[in-house]
């Protein structure tokens, strides 16, 4: 039997929602072992002069707990 456990990330980037959800993916699991799924919460954007400077998103991460 196994036991997951989900935990809460937020990741941002200048390019778009997806790059911010690779990013968040690619830096959660040099922590996480056993990361085994995603899904976005939510998604914002930050706005300088009436351009999009920033695209974020709120992960919800599901990893397998070692025995």
């Amino acid at each position: 039997m196994s036991v997951a456990k989900v935990t809460e990330i937020i990741s941002s980037s200048t390019k778009s929602f997806d790059d911010a959800t690779e990013n968040g993916i690619k830096r959660a699991s040099k922590t996480l072992k056993g990361i085994t799924g995603a899904w976005v919460a939510d998604q914002k954007v930050t706005v300088d002069n009436g351009e999009i400077s920033e695209y974020r998103v709120v992960l919800k991460v599901t990893f397998v707990l070692d025995d």
